[in-house]
């Protein structure tokens, strides 16, 4: 059978064109007729070359695209712009096999004139399968990465699961430090029983007490009944204390005690309430720094550092922010019940070289903001948070002006004046939280999440910068 050339960009012909991608492709003519097909689509769909030419590509490649009456098609060809997404196919055997699409507009080089239709379709199933057994088999977890820091601390956490001792977990704000906790304490012997997890620096010392142990009625001012505490409910099951590094030190002796002991006094209580409890802390401090300060005792240290997991900051796992920014874009149009999009090649690269210092939950609320804000199905650079551009910024460097408003349907403020040459990283932080905080009338819990730092770290800075 004679093969078809292609008038783009000269006499090319398709199947030399198909033979070089790697993964199941397909070319389609204007009207998405079949013309070309490589083998792997071959193999990936069951029809055969000769079965596939000249079929309209719904009928072979039958997906649960949102491609009603080729809608998806003809918008490529109409507007040039490539779209990616993920799906299933039902091949021949009517088996399903998860695909990545991948539609690019084939134009004339002279007039622009679209003349057909590039598709590819990358078999995720393995991808799939290894991201699962990742997490012994629970997704739910929502952790993501491939990265080799990743795995490594995926590699460990099987292992941590499989037995009672403490565990401490540390790295930066927002790295999914509660995710790995929980993920640990499902796939254990524990996992039947109650997971609680317990902020200690966002409480005051002494209504931290009582959350963690519980009081007995009438001991304190409020008191109105008994509370039987954090540890006792989750007895049997697993407390996770996070921001352990903020825990008062009188508290971190009654702690130090229910490791050694498993018992404790509630709050005004006589009587020892007994608890069989696996303690998981976290921090995004340098406990070691603390101890050697007096501001945290050694003894506990080593009593919760018994099993230990850093976890990397985004900024350090190659390969992961590109993977995230893809799974969180199918994730929020699936909650929205929005058609997925995709990032432009400038919004990317941004993206891409952005530090992330508030690691994946800032990555993950940037993804949101874009898919909220953005009514196109491709997301460019005016469509990201302002405050990403004001991060660009170095010394000596001037700003770009703000490409787009905070919040859908608000004007855009008049950009202030560009940092000089003796400003500095305090002076940006300070006009960004300031911002933030307009943008959001004062309320710090929005702030905080429009920066994507957590709340008490916001207060923190705000101390730091005479703001509270």
């Amino acid at each position: 059978m004679s093969r078809k050339p292609l008038a783009v960009p000269g006499e090319v012909f398709l199947e030399d064109l198909l033979a070089g991608i790697p993964h199941a492709s397909a070319v389609l003519d204007e009207g998405a007729r079949i013309v070309a097909v490589n083998p792997l689509l071959e193999v990936l769909t069951g029809y055969r070359r000769d079965s596939a030419i000249g079929v309209y590509a719904e009928f072979i490649l039958r997906s649960n695209l949102p491609n009603g009456r080729g809608q998806l098609f003809q918008r490529v060809l109409d507007s040039g712009e490539p779209v990616s997404m993920d799906g299933d196919i039902i091949d021949r055997s009517r088996m399903r096999v998860p695909v990545r699409f991948t539609l690019s507009a084939l134009r004339l080089r002279r007039n622009s004139q679209a003349v057909g239709i590039l598709v590819v379709l990358e078999d995720i199933s393995q991808l799939q399968a290894k991201a699962k057994s990742t997490l012994f088999g629970d997704w739910t977890t929502d952790i993501i990465g491939h990265s080799k820091k990743m795995q490594d601390v995926f590699n460990v956490m099987p292992l941590m699961a499989h037995t009672d001792a403490s565990i401490l977990i540390t790295g930066e704000t927002g790295t999914g430090k509660d995710k790995i906790a929980e993920a640990i304490h499902r796939n254990s012997a524990r996992g039947k029983f109650q997971f609680v997890k317990i902020n200690c620096g966002a409480l005051p010392p002494e209504l931290l007490e009582s959350e963690l142990f519980g009081h007995v009625k009438g001991a304190f001012t409020g008191a109105v009944r008994d509370k039987p505490g954090m540890f006792k409910l989750a007895d049997k099951g697993t407390i996770f204390l996070t921001e352990i590094g903020d825990m008062p030190l009188p508290l971190q002796v009654k702690l130090l005690s229910v490791l050694d002991d498993r018992s404790y006094f509630r709050v005004g209580g006589e009587t020892k309430e007994r608890v069989d409890v696996r303690v998981i802390a976290a921090t995004h401090r340098s406990l070691r720094e603390q101890v050697d300060r007096g501001a945290f005792r050694e003894d506990l240290f080593y009593r919760l550092n018994v099993l230990q997991i850093h976890l990397p900051p985004l900024r350090e796992r190659d390969g992961d922010i590109r993977f995230l920014l893809d799974h969180f874009l199918g994730d929020y149009a699936e909650r929205l019940g929005k058609e997925r999009q995709t990032f432009s090649a400038e919004a990317l690269e941004l993206l891409l070289a952005y530090s992330y210092p508030g690691n994946i939950r800032e990555l993950r609320n940037i993804v949101e903001y874009c898919v909220n804000v953005c009514g196109k199905s491709l997301i460019d650079r005016e469509d990201l948070p302002r405050y990403l551009f004001a991060r660009e910024v170095g010394v000596g460097q001037r700003a770009p002006a703000p490409p787009a408003p905070l919040a859908a349907g608000r004007e855009p403020r008049e950009p202030k004046g560009e940092p000089g040459e003796g400003e500095n990283w305090r002076t940006v932080e300070r006009e960004m939280i300031l911002d933030a905080l307009r943008d959001a009338r004062g309320n710090r819990s929005k702030a905080a999440q429009q920066l994507g730092l957590g709340r008490s770290t916001l207060w923190r800075k705000m101390r730091q910068l005479n703001l509270a």
